[in-house]
C-alpha cells in the first residue's frame, strides 16, 4: 500500500473541524453507547479497520459485551440484544451511511421521533456524519491500525 499524506502536516486546520465535532458530540445528548455503536457500525459497513479496532476497544472501556459487538452486524436479527432505542439508532446509521441507496427514510426519521427528541435526532445524525468523515479520511490516507492520526 503507498504511503499517503499525513492530514495533521499538511491539512491541520482540517483537523482541528473534525475534532470540533468531536468535542461537540462529547457533550451532546445521546448515551455513550449509542455513539460507539454509532462509530462501530459505520465502521464496518465503510470498511474501515483502523475505526473498527479503535472504537470496540472504546466501547468494551465503557462497559459494552462482547457478545453484542460480535452480533451487531446481524443487530436486525437479534431479538432481546438491542433495545428498541439502539436499534432505531442503528438503522439511522446504516441508512445515513449508505446514503447513496436512498438516505434516511420517512419512516424511520418517525421512529425516532417517538423515542427521540429532535435535539437528540440532530446528535444522532451528527455522530453518523463525523464517523463517516473519518472513516474517508483514514481509509483516503490509508492509515493503519497503530498509526496516530492526530
Amino acid at each position: 500500500m503507498q504511503k499517503r499524506l499525513n492530514i495533521k502536516e499538511v491539512a491541520p486546520n482540517a483537523l482541528k473541524a473534525m475534532i470540533g465535532l468531536e468535542i461537540y458530540l462529547s457533550q451532546a445528548s445521546i448515551s455513550k453507547t449509542s455513539k460507539e455503536l454509532i462509530k462501530i457500525r459505520s465502521s464496518q459497513i465503510n470498511g474501515c479497520t483502523y475505526c473498527i479496532n479503535m472504537h470496540t476497544q472504546d466501547a468494551i472501556k465503557n462497559g459494552e459485551t462482547n457478545q453484542r459487538i460480535f452480533l451487531l452486524q446481524a443487530w436486525r436479527e437479534t431479538q432481546d440484544i438491542f433495545t428498541e432505542e439502539e436499534k432505531v439508532v442503528l438503522a439511522i446509521t446504516e441508512e445515513i451511511t449508505l446514503i447513496h441507496q436512498n438516505g434516511l427514510s420517512d419512516e424511520t426519521y418517525s421512529n425516532a421521533l417517538q423515542l427521540f427528541s429532535e435535539t437528540q435526532i440532530a446528535d444522532i445524525i451528527t455522530a453518523i456524519i463525523t464517523i463517516n468523515l473519518w472513516n474517508r479520511v483514514v481509509l483516503s490516507t490509508h492509515l493503519l491500525i497503530g498509526q496516530s492520526l492526530a
